[in-house]
């Protein structure tokens, strides 16, 4: 199959860019290969470059690149990774042979050049927004400005609710998303300690212990990568008809 090129993209920082690239690109991972136990470990046991799937980090930061280098030593990454400083470097990711790679990207607006060159790379865009009022107007702009006028296939997902926090900052993020008429993900991504601790433990989410809270955790991305047809029969984001963003007032 031809490559897929995601992009994880919103000018916010802090809204869980790169647990949404690492994680999603796992449970792809686990779906399109799902080896044996024994041979997924020797596998991961040296990192999987001839892996379907890849992560490749734009972000200066290098927050992605840390995260890689603690799985690799505390257990195995289960996809290939690259880290790419030079923008047009991105143009090479198509003839690497992969069928999903996901492309982590900066969240500043002085890296909209790195930004902008992964969009004119990518098939789709998975803009992660939290459900606070504070990432609204960055998340329109994401959109309206450089998403928008690319007409590139999008979905909002809404990261990071706590539970506890009660449902009404997730409704009205939701009826935000819906008024800007922007398509949004059924699926959403709870905020757990086992996420936030991963990049420390080097653990990705298929990795995770076998108890309740990681399975609720795990599930979410298993949902989210089910409903946007990565590695499965799902909807893909580039076959979703996509609304003009440009008219939408912030």
């Amino acid at each position: 199959m031809p490559t897929q090129v995601h992009v994880v993209a919103n000018q916010k920082g802090g809204v869980g860019k790169t647990t949404l690239a690492m994680n999603l690109a796992a449970v792809t991972y686990d779906v399109l290969v799902n080896p044996e136990p024994l041979l997924r470990a020797t596998a991961e046991a040296v990192g999987d470059p001839d892996s379907p799937v890849m992560v490749a980090s734009t972000d200066p930061q290098a927050s992605s690149v840390w995260w890689s280098r603690r799985v690799e030593r505390e257990g195995g990454l289960p996809f290939d990774f690259t880290q790419i400083e030079d923008p047009a470097d991105l143009r090479k990711l198509r003839k690497l042979g992969k069928s999903h790679i996901f492309v982590d990207t900066p969240g500043s607006l002085e890296d909209e050049r790195i930004l902008v060159a992964a969009l004119d790379e990518c098939d789709d865009v998975l803009v992660p927004m939290l459900p606070e009022p504070l990432a609204y107007d960055p998340s329109a702009r994401t959109i309206q400005q450089v998403i928008g006028p690319r007409g590139i296939p999008f979905r909002v997902v809404v990261n990071g609710w706590d539970p506890r926090d009660g449902v009404s900052d997730l409704q009205q993020t939701a009826q935000y998303i819906r008024k800007m008429g922007w398509p949004m993900c059924n699926s959403v991504v709870r905020r757990y300690k086992v996420h936030t601790r991963a990049s420390a433990n080097g653990l990705v989410v298929t990795q995770y212990p076998k108890n309740r809270v990681a399975m609720e955790a795990r599930e979410d991305f298993f949902r989210l990568a089910l409903e946007l047809g990565y590695g499965g029969a799902g909807s893909s984001v580039a076959s979703q008809p996509h609304d003009a963003v440009l008219s939408a007032e912030v």
